[in-house]
């Protein structure tokens, strides 16, 4: 059974556009590389054909993964989400208790975490520990490092 992935409207856009790019200028660019191996001579001992059949095949199935997970994507309405306690799509600030920084981070799906800009995973040990966190509320979380306390200061959508 497939599993269903929620995304922003921009992370749904972004895999649409990966898998057009893939269909488009990846299978053309794999295409010539077969070609230009076969016109090197004897398929039988060549390397270079081997290797762009070995390309293509990986190259297909990276499109019929994308394929799959479009297949099984739905958009997050952020009409819908209670603003009162952290969850999808939620910007969080937070606070370290013991170092007293202050982080924000916007919680998304796994597939479009990105710790550069803020973003990260619900499925990461912050995210599941901020999950239904309210402002004023102390979370514990455990990380490899031991166990970080945050204070949840503001959520914002």
């Amino acid at each position: 059974m497939a599993k269903i992935s929620y995304y922003t409207e921009e992370g749904l856009n972004r895999l649409k556009a990966e898998l057009v790019e893939l269909k488009t200028k990846g299978r053309a660019a794999i295409a010539r590389q077969i070609a230009e191996a076969r016109d090197k001579g004897d398929l039988s001992e060549n390397a270079e054909y081997d290797a762009a059949k070995d390309a293509q095949g990986l190259h297909e199935l990276k499109i019929s993964k994308l394929e799959e997970v479009l297949s099984n994507a739905r958009v997050l309405d952020e009409s819908t989400i209670d603003a009162s306690q952290v969850s999808v799509l939620s910007k969080v600030k937070i606070k370290n208790k013991k170092s007293g920084a202050e982080m924000l981070y916007i919680l998304v799906s796994e597939e479009e975490a990105d710790l550069k800009t803020g973003r990260i995973s619900v499925g990461s040990p912050i995210g599941k520990g901020l999950l239904g966190k309210r402002v004023g509320d102390t979370a514990e979380i455990k990380v490899p490092a031991g166990v970080l306390e945050f204070e949840v200061m503001e959520i914002a959508r």
